[in-house]
């Protein structure tokens, strides 16, 4: 197993979910917030699984009527979904594929992200769009939690 795809086996847990647009002022996203609570699981067979949920969810978040860009969809202050993954070793990309997604509409599709492991942390970067349908650049920091 080569670099990437053998550094992304564990458990990481969230650092930090950062958005920006194109003149890379900060974006707001309501249904997770700027700093959601979240688990992400790679094996070495190739499956994955993630876990997001906003940190305050006594507050009610309306599901978004459209679809993201390369991304999925939060219902109520969560999101899940799970499914296999293909690493690309030369760009540092990974695409993966949503066997179960809480989402309906995700099941089956592929979403590609860029990701590196660098100083124990994996940082994961992707193009996504905000409810306006703007462009957002996405930068994601875990740490390994097991």
């Amino acid at each position: 197993m080569a670099g990437l795809a053998r550094d992304l086996i564990g458990t990481w847990r969230l650092l930090s979910r950062i958005d920006r647009d194109a003149s890379d002022e900060p974006v707001d996203e309501p249904t997770l917030g700027s700093d959601p609570l979240a688990l992400l699981f790679f094996d070495g067979a190739g499956n994955f699984a993630a876990q997001f949920m906003k940190r305050d969810r006594s507050i009610a978040v309306a599901t978004p009527t459209s679809t993201r860009q390369n991304n999925t969809t939060a219902i109520g202050g969560y999101d899940a979904y799970f499914g296999t993954y293909r690493v690309d070793e030369q760009s540092g990309d990974v695409h993966t594929r949503l066997v179960g997604a809480l989402s309906p509409d995700h099941v089956g599709a592929t979403m590609m992200r860029n990701m590196r492991v660098e100083e124990g942390k994996l940082v994961i970067r992707l193009t996504t769009t905000a409810a306006d349908d703007t462009q957002v650049h996405r930068t994601l920091t875990w740490e390994r939690a097991g």
